[in-house]
């Protein structure tokens, strides 16, 4: 990385942590490969009008999907927390604003002319100032986290526990105002904070899966069983079972990850998780582009095969952006210039906290 800036794969932190852990980084590279996965085959899809063998492996990754990858993101946040208010803004809300408004930006110009063509530039102009307070496309995730990033600092003083089961009472009440922001917070939250207030515990489970993997799998054999037959039998998103299934598919990724760390196999799924943030900035050109390719042309005929070619070319064509934007100097759509910086850099290892 240059010295102009920050990357967008890992952030400053202090001497606790000098390294990057590498279960974490599988883990995260499961989760941004089933996001990806999840775009692309829904995508194809809708635009098909029918449904393909991936269709499987979407549904069985619903309940826990998006809750492993909040999850992850508040594993750390316990050695940053309490830092002062500037540094803290500067590194969990500056720093995931600045990507978001890049970001939001560069999809609404290829986007655009659509709406224009649908109603007017006029009304296109006010989907693009609208996307500030209901988060636009696949990016939502960045949008929320510095919320709970912040929502957590400012909360904890207060009982922990208290905080956890308020968070676990909105996941179960399932409420739909209609506004992104307001109904994912209602849905992940809890998620997030897990990660956070059992940060031990997550890490223990990762040492006891790495010390007795046999035991591992045959957890993990029975979770697998559980999770396809409640998502089968359409109770899966039922209230107490959505967040029961949410926290054991957290841990069942842990897991996984932790096994795949051991044997040092797939050694891709983890390079996505250490770049994760940089594929889920990119990956909806290529998986678009591929996807608009695929159906129009009709070289292939099954939509399942579409569905995992196009999920295959987002996820390399995300990376194949990145590196020709540090080739060409375009170093700013995936690192934070200095000019966007509230708070002084620390020099130092990175940590790896959550993106």
């Amino acid at each position: 990385m240059t010295p102009n800036g920050t990357s967008a794969v890992a952030q400053t932190g202090g001497p606790a942590f000098s390294r990057r852990v590498d279960w974490v980084d599988y883990a995260k590279g499961i989760c941004i490969i089933m996001v990806v996965m999840m775009h692309s085959v829904l995508g194809v899809e809708l635009a098909a009008g029918e449904t393909g063998s991936m269709h499987l492996f979407v549904t069985f990754a619903k309940p826990f999907r998006m809750p492993d990858f909040f999850l992850i993101s508040g594993l750390f946040l316990p050695l940053v927390i309490d830092r002062s208010w500037r540094t803290y803004l500067d590194r969990k809300v500056v720093h995931f604003a600045y990507f978001y408004v890049l970001w939001v930006t560069i999809q609404f110009g290829f986007k655009a002319p659509g709406f224009a063509a649908e109603s007017s530039w006029a009304h296109a102009g006010y989907l693009y100032l609208e996307s500030f307070i209901e988060p636009f496309g696949t990016l939502w995730f960045i949008y929320l986290l510095p919320i709970f990033f912040v929502v957590t600092k400012v909360t904890r003083r207060l009982p922990p526990l208290l905080i956890w089961s308020f968070a676990a009472v909105l996941e179960m009440a399932h409420f739909s105002t209609g506004w992104t922001a307001i109904d994912e917070f209602g849905a992940r939250f809890v998620y997030f904070y897990t990660g956070y207030l059992f940060t031990d515990a997550v890490f223990a489970l990762s040492n006891r899966a790495r010390t007795v993997p046999s035991l591992a799998l045959a957890t993990l054999a029975i979770w697998a069983i559980a999770n396809a037959g409640l998502v089968k039998s359409g109770v899966s998103e039922w209230p107490v079972i959505s967040l029961i299934l949410g926290l054991a598919g957290a841990c069942a990724v842990v897991t996984v990850a932790t096994l795949l760390a051991r044997a040092k196999w797939l050694d891709f799924i983890r390079f996505c998780g250490e770049h994760s943030i940089v594929i889920y900035l990119a990956f909806f050109l290529p998986m678009a582009a591929t996807r608009t390719l695929l159906l129009r042309t009709g070289m292939i005929h099954d939509v399942g095969v579409v569905s995992l070619t196009v999920t295959l070319v987002a996820l390399f064509g995300a990376l194949a952006i990145w590196q020709a934007a540090i080739r060409f100097g375009a170093n700013f759509l995936f690192e934070r210039p200095d000019a966007f910086w509230i708070a002084p850099k620390k020099a130092g290892p990175a940590l790896q906290a959550a993106e």
